[in-house]
């Protein structure tokens, strides 16, 4: 049976998070659908379409990688984001990095699991490379994961930049596909959120198979 979409309130007006560049940004909502293909011999392969099913961005995998890694391109096949779980820390944590580059300097941001994670529930959060400290996260992830739906909020605020939730259908399953609805608000830097959604599926992948 097709699980129902959740209901969400109109998008409040928000302030620009360009995190990659502006151009990802534009002055209203948009609503993407992120597709996780299964069958494929190199994990971690996605397809992002806006409403009209073009595709604007691409998620490869690089096939036996030591650290989980991913490379975000848009729809020409240029990269944007190279992100990769980092090894032996006691908080499982990815890190995104511009372009190609996997190199500390060209870090843009850095995503752990909260040290409370329960087991129900979603809670991740997200650094900026500049936020050395970490005492307060820039954005965060939060939600019920087995209810398929969660938020993305700026620092500790209510201030909600973008919602997830993830479809079940009879024939995503018979194609070996997991789909998720994006709903990205006003000015928002879509590849940004796009980087997170991903990242936070590959995070309770990882969860679900321990």
């Amino acid at each position: 049976m097709m699980a129902t979409a959740p209901s969400y309130p109109p998008p409040a007006a928000t302030p620009v998070v360009a995190v990659l560049s502006p151009q990802y940004c534009v002055g209203h909502a948009v609503e993407f659908t992120i597709t996780r293909k299964m069958m494929t011999m190199e994990a971690g392969t996605f397809g992002i379409t806006d409403a009209n099913g073009n595709i604007v961005f691409k998620v490869k995998g690089k096939f036996l990688s030591l650290h989980d890694r991913r490379v975000l391109l848009d729809a020409a096949g240029n990269p944007i984001i190279t992100f990769q779980q980092k090894m032996m820390t006691a908080h499982r944590r990815w890190q995104a990095f511009r372009g190609e580059s996997t190199d500390p300097k060209d870090m843009i941001f850095s995503v752990r699991k909260s040290k409370m994670m329960m087991m129900m529930k979603t809670k991740l959060s997200v650094f900026m490379a500049a936020n050395v400290g970490e005492e307060h996260s820039d954005f965060r992830i939060q939600g019920n994961w087995w209810e398929t739906a969660c938020n993305i909020y700026v620092g500790d605020t209510d201030n909600i930049v973008a919602q997830m939730h993830r479809k079940h259908s009879a024939q995503s399953i018979l194609l070996g596909k997991d789909t998720f609805c994006v709903t990205i608000y006003p000015n928002v830097d879509h590849a940004f959120i796009v980087a997170l959604v991903v990242i936070l599926e590959e995070i309770n992948q990882d969860r679900r198979a321990s």
